[in-house]
C-alpha cells in the first residue's frame, strides 16, 4: 500500500493505482472523458487534471502512478482553469445540438460543460463537420459531437474483440471510423452507446423515442440467453423502451448482448392479449372461463399417462412449478424442459450448471470448450473469455477447442478436433493439449449443446467428466467441469425437476401422438411440425409463434418485462426480476393462469400469493430460498458409445432469432438479414 494525501487528507491505496484512482478513493469526483474503469488508459481528453504539489503543471490523473507521500490538490483555482480550457477546447467544433440529441439528460459533456462550461465562445471560426458513419442496424451516429475519447475504439477492440472502429487521419482532420465502410460486427456492439459519453454513438431503433428523465426504471434479469445479465427495463407508457445492463461483476460486469438490447421491439409485436379456442376447426376469441371450460371437457376422461407437458426457454421458475404441480395433480408424469433434447447428467447440480461461476473464467489457466461456440451462446460470457486471454497475455492462456468455431471466436485457440473422437486422444495422451490442461493448475472445461443433444450425449459427458479428473478440473479446491446452457429456464427446470417422472415421455416421446393432451407453456423451439394430428394443443405464451398456430386452445401469457419472476443463470444462481409494465389485453401471469384453470379442473393448486408459490419452490429445492441446493437429484450420465464420426453441431443457428420475443423483432431481423445465419459464419 501506498500513502499519499489527497487534498491534505491521507489515504492509503494500492502500489501502482493512479492518481484519479486515489482521489475517487478519498470520495473526489473527478471529471473525465477517456477513462473507463474497464478500458486500458488512453489518457487523451485532459479533462481529469488536478495538481501534484512540486509539479511543474498540471497533470492527468487517469495515467499519472501515485508515489509514496505524494500530495494531489484536485480543487486548486489552477486546476478549475485547466480543466476550463480544455472544456472550452472540446467545444470548438461540437454542434451543440443537444436539444435533438438522444443523449441529453445523461450526457457526461453536458454534465461537465456545466461545471466547467463558459457561456461565451472566444472562436469565431466555422465549426468543422464530420461525416456521420454506417455502423449497421444498431448504432447511430452523428460523428460531429465525437471528442476522440476512443473509449469505443479500445472497448471494440479489447472487450468485444472485433477491432473495427479505429482513427484516421491527425489533428483537426481526425475521425473514429471503420476504415472500410461495413456493419460492426460484434454481438456487444450496442455497449458503445453505454460507454460513449457524448452523442456521437446512440441507439438507432431507439432514436427519438423518448427522454431519459420521462423512463421509469424497474430492475430485470435478461432471458434472452442463459448467462441471466442483469438489466434495467426503462418503461414510458405503459411501453418498454430501453433497456440496458445493471452492474454485477459476478455476472456480465456492465455489458449486455445485442439481442437483449435490442430485441425490445419484439415486446410489442405478434402479442397474444386474448384467449382462443378452436371450435370446427376455426379459432374464436373466447373468455378466460369459456377457454378453461374447454381445456377441462377435453381432459375429462383422459389418463394422466396421456397427458403432457413441455416448457419454453424463456419460462420464469413460478409458471413452472405451477405447470409440475398440475401435471402432478393431474396424474401425469410426462413433463420436460428440454425442448432441444439435451441430456444432462443430474446425480450432482455441480453436474449440469457453470459450477467454476462465471467470474471462476478469470482464475482458470487453461481452457477447453468442447461443443459450444460462447460467442454466440453467450456473447457477455464470451467477453469474460477475452478478458482473461487478454490478461494473461497472447500464448499464455491456452484454449483447445473440439467443435466449430466463427471465424474469429475474439480469442486464439488450438483445434483439438471437430468431434467426440478427439477426446480419445486427449483422454489417452496421445493428443498435445491433453498435457497442457495436465500441466494446468485450474485447467476449466466447458461442455456445451453441441454435445449435450446428440444420441451419443451421456457417453460424452461421461468422458468429458473423466477427462476433468485426470486433468484436474475437479476438485477439493477448484470445480471448473462447466455446463454453458443457452436457455433461460433450463437450470431453473432441472432445479426444480420439470423432467419426466417413473415411466414418464421426454419431449421426443411426447411428439407423433405419445400424448391425447399437451399442454405447451412458452415452448416454441422443438419440431412443432411432428405433434400427432390428434394431439389436443394447449398454448400458453405470448407470442403468436409457431406451437400458437398448432393450438387448439391459446391462453395469453406474461413476458417476462411483465410479470415478477425467479430465474437461475447457467452457473445456477438464482435471481429475481420484477415487472415493468402490465401484460396486454387480457394476458395474465403465467402462474396466475395455471392457478385459476386448476379451480375449474378441480385440482386446486395451494397457492394464491407469488410468496406462498415461492415457498413452495424453496420446497422442492431449497436453492430458491438461498439455501444448499440438492445433491443426487438423478441419475449420472452413463457410459455407452460415442460416435465419432459425427462432428458436432452448431448450438445456436441463428443468433437474432432464438425464441419469439427476438423472431417478432422488427430489428433483430434486420440484424439476421446484414449478419446471415450463424451456420454461414461458423463455417467459414
Amino acid at each position: 500500500m501506498v500513502k499519499v494525501f489527497i487534498d491534505g487528507a491521507p489515504i492509503e491505496v494500492p502500489a501502482g493505482s493512479s492518481a484519479l484512482q486515489a482521489c475517487e478513493a478519498a470520495g473526489k469526483e473527478i471529471p473525465r472523458f477517456c477513462y473507463h474503469e474497464r478500458l486500458s488508459v488512453a489518457g487523451n481528453c485532459r479533462m481529469c487534471l488536478v495538481e501534484v504539489v512540486n509539479a511543474p503543471k498540471p497533470v492527468a490523473s487517469c495515467g499519472f502512478p501515485v508515489g509514496e507521500g505524494m500530495q494531489i490538490l484536485t480543487d486548486t483555482e489552477k486546476v478549475r482553469r485547466a480543466r476550463r480550457a480544455v472544456m472550452e477546447f472540446l467545444l470548438i467544433n461540437h454542434p451543440l445540438d443537444c436539444p435533438i440529441c438522444d443523449q441529453g439528460g445523461e450526457c457526461d459533456l453536458q454534465d461537465q460543460a456545466y461545471g466547467y462550461g463558459s457561456g461565451v465562445s472566444r472562436y469565431e471560426e466555422e465549426k468543422r463537420a464530420v461525416t456521420d458513419k454506417n455502423l449497421g442496424p444498431l448504432v447511430k451516429t452523428v460523428m460531429t459531437r465525437c471528442i476522440q475519447c476512443t473509449r469505443c475504439v479500445r472497448f471494440c477492440t479489447e472487450i468485444a474483440g472485433t477491432p473495427e472502429l479505429g482513427a484516421v487521419s491527425r489533428g483537426e482532420n481526425l475521425e473514429i471510423t471503420t476504415y472500410v465502410e461495413k456493419a460492426l460486427t460484434s454481438e456487444l456492439s450496442g455497449n458503445l452507446i453505454d460507454i460513449c459519453p457524448v452523442g456521437a454513438l446512440t441507439s438507432k431503433p431507439g432514436a427519438f423515442q423518448a427522454r431519459p428523465w420521462e423512463l421509469k426504471k424497474t430492475d430485470a434479469i435478461d432471458v434472452m440467453d442463459a448467462v441471466g445479465t442483469n438489466i434495467v427495463m426503462q418503461v414510458r407508457g405503459g411501453e418498454v423502451k430501453r433497456i440496458v445492463p445493471r452492474v454485477n461483476d459476478e455476472v456480465n460486469e456492465e455489458w449486455l448482448s445485442d439481442k437483449g438490447r435490442f430485441s425490445v421491439d419484439g415486446l410489442k409485436h405478434r402479442r397474444l392479449d386474448r384467449p382462443w379456442v378452436r371450435v370446427h376447426g376455426k379459432r374464436q376469441a373466447v373468455s378466460w372461463q369459456d377457454a378453461f371450460v374447454a381445456v377441462a371437457k377435453r381432459l375429462e376422461g383422459v389418463a394422466g399417462d396421456r397427458i403432457g407437458a413441455i416448457a419454453g426457454d424463456l419460462c420464469d421458475a413460478e409458471s413452472m412449478t405451477a405447470l409440475r404441480d398440475l401435471m402432478s395433480a393431474l396424474g401425469s408424469e410426462n413433463i420436460d424442459c428440454r425442448q432441444d433434447g439435451a441430456i444432462y447428467d443430474l446425480s450432482d447440480r455441480a453436474r449440469y450448471t457453470f459450477a467454476s461461476g462465471i467470474v471462476g473464467i478469470e482464475d482458470a489457466d487453461a481452457l477447453l470448450i468442447v461443443g459450444a461456440v460462447p460467442r454466440h451462446d453467450a456473447p457477455v460470457l464470451n467477453a469474460r473469455i477475452r478478458k482473461r486471454y487478454l490478461a494473461a497475455g497472447r500464448g499464455g492462456f491456452p484454449i483447445g477447442v473440439i467443435g466449430a468455431q466463427p471465424s474469429d471466436p475474439t480469442w486464439g485457440y488450438e483445434a483439438v478436433g471437430d468431434g467426440p473422437a478427439a477426446l480419445n486422444g486427449l483422454l489417452d495422451g496421445s493428443n498435445p493439449f491433453a498435457a497442457v490442461l495436465k500441466a494446468a493448475k485450474k485447467p476449466m472445461i466447458i461442455l456445451g449443446h453441441g454435445a449435450l443433444t446428440r444420441k451419443d450425449a451421456s457417453a460424452i459427458q461421461s468422458s468429458v467428466w473423466k477427462l476433468a479428473e485426470e486433468v484436474g478440473a475437479v476438485g477439493p479446491d477448484w470445480n471448473g467441469f462447466n455446463i454453458l446452457h443457452t436457455a433461460a429456464s433450463r437450470v431453473a427446470g432441472l432445479d426444480l425437476g420439470f423432467l419426466p417422472g417413473k415411466g414418464g415421455r421426454s419431449v421426443a416421446g411426447m411428439l407423433k401422438g405419445g400424448v391425447e393432451v399437451l399442454w405447451l407453456l412458452g415452448a416454441d423451439e422443438f419440431p412443432v411440425g411432428e405433434i400427432g394430428p390428434d394431439t389436443f394443443v394447449i398454448y400458453q405464451g405470448h407470442h403468436g409463434d409457431a406451437a400458437a398456430a398448432r393450438a387448439d386452445v391459446i391462453l395469453p401469457g406474461a413476458a417476462y418485462t411483465e410479470k415478477s419472476g425467479t430465474w437461475v443463470n447457467t452457473e445456477g444462481r438464482v435471481q429475481q426480476s420484477f415487472q415493468a409494465v402490465f401484460p396486454p389485453g387480457e394476458a395474465r401471469e403465467d402462474w396466475r393462469i395455471l392457478r385459476a384453470f386448476s379451480d375449474v379442473v378441480g385440482y386446486r393448486l395451494p397457492y394464491d400469493t407469488i410468496e406462498s408459490l415461492r415457498a413452495r419452490m424453496a420446497s422442492i429445492n431449497p436453492v430458491f430460498a438461498g439455501g444448499v441446493a440438492l445433491a443426487g437429484t438423478g441419475q449420472a450420465a452413463q457410459g455407452g458409445e460415442i460416435d465419432g464420426a459425427e462432428p458436432f453441431r452448431v448450438p445456436v443457428q441463428s443468433y437474432y432469432l432464438t425464441n419469439p420475443i427476438s423472431r417478432a423483432s422488427e430489428t433483430m431481423a434486420e440484424c439476421a438479414r446484414v449478419y446471415g445465419p450463424v451456420a454461414a459464419i461458423a463455417a467459414e
